[in-house]
């Protein structure tokens, strides 16, 4: 029955905003999926609706042999006969429940004590025993397949929740007390917050469904929150390497594979650091560190003498870091020989934008690089990746993550709308964190599904805190910037598309102060224009243009040139001060004060 369940888009796929995966199970997955193999072997086969015998064609053995011809002794035996119908949607759907139920049993979804979830077999037991049964990776299996796994997960981490008091009491007071055994059911928990998964899980962290005392749990810091208290997530150890196995060799069949080639040394390296709890470099250079065939460098800071050695070294090179840092690498090439330069392929980046200007730059420094996307958090590792240079879409790891994007109702949001990121992690039994809120806006996209690849897309937006008022008018600060950067193009005024390598926007109500930098090497030839009464005026009607057609842009207009703010742009030359930097060197795109 392999033929059943791997396949690119099954007869139902798309239909879920979870992490997905085709299963093709053998007999081994279940009499009920084993009952179906042979409708389930051409699910999603591309074949007429209404299929007719293969027409032959000139040249073709066949075609001298007209179908309408006797059979004569010592004739060929006749072409196989034109695939079936593809099978009905519900009959995938059942294999690939049976499936799920092979791979997670009845007997590991009622945990009653703590002792019963340590002694369950980890969540990446279940999905290397789904490959096993199927022979085929995951990330290859459908949409519906993988659908049905992360749902049996979800249903067990529910009851694993359930071990908690507190955790008990929140899903009672959302769904009651039954089986939570659909993505529907799932939906109508409630979303977690920084603020509650730090009431959880920071001091005495009465949420861990295994006490801290049993040991075997990693901390790290998550920045503040409202209350002005850290917040800090905790990872089971066991979860952690988990992840990092599953998520490395994700990023080497999809990330190193394509783009980095050769049968040379590959390596890896990493900018992060750890930093006052912070645990980038552990967690990030854990997965890096999974990748299969690569050597790793936790490389830390570096400047153009270590970065020099490091692309010294035979054979392809990758690295991961802030978007600031390999920015800095544009510097460090005119230190670099040719051959040097070629070697580096892949920048994986994460925590901030790279600037249109800066991407030109690296790839003007470094001709074989490709500039890609590394989203993830100290929540939640490895959360999308972007696959394509000329796509910003990002692509979920099958199987790690249940990826949600939510209205303000915590619904999914349909493809194509915007919404806010909700990230649950599959991996680990002692310390879930149903439904967390990221606090990034993404925009959802359609299931990537192809021969190679099933999984969940999402394009990233912002974060959801960079929304600010002026007035009575309410702005989302990456829609403030692109109607400003078009008004200030359009007028001859500033390019920040091809200027910019930095770019923020400062707000200060007590003064009164909108302004918009932007970081240049041409900072002083520019500054008359950005001076100009013209420069201010252009942030005005950009702002307005941000608000879409549906605004009263008259009102609009009205209500910024009279509320006594002033709207000024400046320039600064790359290095200079003036930008705020987070404590761990990022550059936010807004900085709002009151």
């Amino acid at each position: 029955m392999s033929g059943l369940l791997n396949v690119g888009a099954g007869a139902d796929a798309g239909a879920g905003a979870g992490s997905g995966a085709d299963a093709g199970a053998g007999a081994e997955a279940g009499s009920a999926a084993a009952s179906h193999a042979s409708h389930l072997s051409h699910a999603a086969d591309p074949v007429p609706s209404h299929p007719a015998s293969p027409t032959a064609m000139a040249g073709d053995p066949a075609s001298s042999h007209p179908a309408s011809s006797p059979a004569m002794p010592g004739d060929p035996p006749p072409p196989p006969s034109a695939a079936p119908h593809p099978a009905p949607a519900e009959l995938v759907r059942e294999a690939a429940r049976a499936l799920a139920e092979a791979v997670l049993p009845d007997a590991q979804l009622q945990p009653r004590s703590v002792d019963d979830v340590l002694a369950l077999p980890t969540f990446l037991t279940a999905l290397h025993a789904a490959e096993k049964r199927t022979n085929t990776p995951i990330d290859r299996l459908s949409l519906p397949v993988q659908q049905a796994l992360v749902q049996r997960r979800l249903r067990q981490l529910v009851a694993i929740s359930r071990v908690n008091p507190l955790w008990r009491d929140r899903i009672a007071g959302a769904v009651g007390t039954d089986p939570v055994a659909d993505f529907d059911a799932f939906q109508s928990l409630p979303l977690t917050d920084k603020e509650l998964s730090r009431i959880y899980y920071a001091e005495d962290r009465p949420g861990l469904v295994v006490p801290v005392e049993r040991g075997g749990y990693q901390v790290a810091t998550s920045g503040g929150t409202a209350s002005g208290k850290p917040s800090e997530i905790v990872y089971p150890l066991d979860e952690l390497w988990d992840t990092y196995a599953w998520a490395g060799a994700f990023l080497g069949r999809h990330v190193v594979a394509p783009h980095m080639p050769g049968d040379g040394p590959h390596w890896v390296a990493t900018t992060l650091a750890d930093h006052m709890m912070w645990s980038s470099s552990t967690m990030v250079g854990g997965v890096l560190q999974r990748i299969p065939g690569i050597n790793f460098i936790g490389a830390g800071a570096i400047d153009r003498h270590v970065f020099g050695r490091i692309l010294a070294y035979p054979g392809a090179k990758a690295i991961m870091g802030t978007s600031r840092s390999i920015a800095d690498l544009v510097s460090h090439a005119n230190h670099l020989s040719p051959e040097e330069r070629a070697s580096f392929r892949v920048a994986l980046y994460g925590s901030g934008e790279i600037q249109p200007r800066v991407r030109a730059d690296l790839k003007a420094a470094y001709p074989n690089l490709s500039i890609l996307s590394f989203f993830a958090a100290m929540q939640a590792e490895t959360i999308g990746l972007q696959l394509e240079v000329d796509s910003p879409v990002l692509t979920a790891v099958p199987g790690l993550h249940l990826v949600e994007v939510v209205d303000e109702q915590g619904r999914w949001v349909d493809v194509g709308e915007e919404g806010e990121l909700v990230v649950t992690r599959l991996f680990g039994h002692g310390a879930p964190v149903l439904r967390y809120r990221l606090g990034d806006r993404v925009v959802r996209r359609e299931d990537r599904q192809t021969a190679a690849l099933n999984a969940v897309q999402f394009e990233y937006v912002g974060r959801s805190s960079d929304r600010f008022a002026i007035g009575p008018l309410g702005f989302f600060a990456t829609d403030a910037l692109g109607g400003i950067a078009v008004n200030l193009r359009r007028r001859g005024l500033l390019d920040i598309e091809g200027e910019a390598e930095d770019v923020q926007i400062r707000l200060d109500h007590a003064a009164r102060t909108f302004r918009l930098i932007v970081v240049t090497p041409n900072a002083e030839s520019l500054a008359g224009q950005a001076a100009s009464v013209a420069a201010s005026r252009a942030l005005v009607t950009g702002l307005v243009r941000s608000l879409g057609a549906r605004c009263d842009a008259a009102g609009a207009l009205n209500a910024l040139m009279n509320g006594g703010y002033r709207f000024t742009l400046s320039l600064l030359t790359p290095g200079a001060p003036g930008l705020h930097l987070t404590e761990v060197g990022k550059v936010p795109l807004l900085v709002e004060t009151r």
